[in-house]
């Protein structure tokens, strides 16, 4: 009986999650206020029937009373995001608000699958996040000083990169995150939001070539030190954000080609020059070939995801414990395996949704500062995407980016609400200056007449 409803439970899943994707898109093409408002309710009662349907299936194949206790707290955080931004936030966009939490609860259910002692420590940085989703847009409305603190970005953000290098642990092959006791932060994940205040706060009024030099050289500080912890994956998204945001100020296509160029001498010279580099390429040429040591955490993400077909083998039901570090670098191969591929690939059209939105977001911006602000953060969302998912595909080596929102890990998780807010942030106060600049215009109108 409980094997039935667990192969019931599954193709559910699969469903609400297509109808919450097609949903994601519809809202594109509706125009008009109250259509749009039933395209977000729709959502919302979907992805909680997606959050309680799968701790169901949780809670009965282990019959595990605690599986109910963080059901109730996961329900007790989403609610409490949607009803603060809807108390604070009435104009926030509600597709970038919705995706937040739909991703977030997909989280939370491969992490209580994989592991409940993380899936309980992702909690609490949630709750440390539900802070910083209502702080972080009010300050981006009422705060202008932003553009005229380019340097200050620059000092920090190097410092804080340097204290990685100087002080980090070492994590696969890498100076990843600094310790303090049971405690560890990852400060490249915070200091690349610095990373694109600074390039905006530079090159949103001066394009020209000195000032670009200049820019350049501090930007590549930045990546510098990433390269000097060999954080490779974090260098490789530092630098083409620099080129995305360059190409966007400029609007010079030798910028990109340039930049393309410069990219691919670079990972030239990283193969060349690192050994756990070396390692990476070799594990994902070939992973079977070395499936004893290198290849395979590559390997086991392969037979998860082929093992689990376009279906999956529902919740439980799989193995992907076996993958190192799962619950990280390679959650989307533990998505695949027990809630199938097309629970995966709607996992991807939802992320893509949210890069549609961050740059429909950017694109409306009138203010260039915030116009490449919006464009830099879209950027690096993308890129984590791309480079967990190609990674646990074997469509390019691993790099040790994570799934934001979905993958474990505080510094991650934190960090992807700061950019989630300062979009919210720009998407409010652009809809306010809109509002006040059409409420001019009927006043100039109406002393006219």
């Amino acid at each position: 009986m409980l094997h039935i409803f667990v192969q019931i439970s599954k193709f559910l899943l699969i469903l609400l999650i297509l109808l919450y994707t097609f949903e994601c898109f519809a809202a594109f093409r509706v125009e008009a206020r109250e259509l749009r408002h039933s395209v977000y309710i729709r959502q919302r009662v979907l992805m909680y029937f997606i959050h309680a349907l799968a701790f169901a299936v949780l809670y009965f194949t282990t019959m595990n009373t605690q599986m109910i206790g963080i059901y109730v707290l996961q329900c007790f955080l989403i609610t409490a995001i949607l009803a603060l931004y809807h108390i604070f936030y009435k104009e926030a966009n509600q597709i970038i608000l919705n995706n937040m939490c739909m991703l977030l609860i997909i989280g939370f259910i491969i992490l209580t699958r994989l592991s409940y002692s993380k899936s309980l420590k992702q909690f609490f940085f949630c709750l440390a996040g539900l802070f910083i989703c209502v702080i972080i847009p009010i300050i981006m409305q009422s705060v202008s000083i932003f553009r005229n603190l380019s340097w200050i970005y620059a000092i920090v953000g190097v410092l804080g990169l340097a204290s990685v290098t100087i002080l980090g642990r070492v994590e696969y092959g890498a100076k990843l995150s600094l310790s303090f006791g049971s405690f560890s932060i990852q400060p490249s994940e915070f200091v690349k939001i610095l990373f694109v205040f600074f390039l905006a706060s530079r090159l949103y009024d001066k394009k020209d070539f000195k000032n670009l030099l200049l820019t350049g050289i501090c930007a590549a500080v930045f990546m510098l030190f990433l390269v000097a912890a060999k954080d490779l994956g974090g260098a490789f998204l530092y630098y083409t954000t620099f080129v995305i945001m360059i190409y966007v100020a400029t609007e010079r296509f030798l910028y990109l080609l340039g930049g393309g160029g410069l990219l691919a001498v670079a990972a030239f010279a990283g193969y060349h020059i690192f050994s756990h580099v070396q390692v990476r390429v070799l594990a994902w040429l070939n992973p079977l070939s070395v499936y004893e040591k290198e290849g395979y955490q590559v390997s086991q993400s392969l037979f998860g995801i082929g093992t689990g077909g376009w279906f999956g083998l529902g919740l439980n039901q799989g193995l992907p414990n076996k993958i190192p570090i799962v619950e990280k670098d390679f959650v989307f191969a533990a998505i695949s395996e027990e809630l199938g591929g097309i629970f995966a690939l709607c996992v991807i059209f939802i992320c893509l949704s949210v890069f549609f939105m961050f740059m429909n977001i950017a694109i409306k911006m009138r203010d260039d500062f915030y116009k490449l602000i919006a464009i830099g953060l879209a950027t690096i969302y993308a890129l984590q995407v791309f480079l967990t998912i190609g990674g646990t595909i074997k469509f390019i080596p691993s790099t040790g980016v994570t799934l934001p929102l979905i993958s474990y890990g505080g510094s991650s998780l934190l960090s992807t609400f700061i950019f989630f807010g300062i979009i919210q942030g720009l998407y409010v106060r652009n809809m306010t200056e809109e509002e006040k600049g059409t409420t001019d215009l009927d006043e100039k109108k109406t002393k006219r007449k």
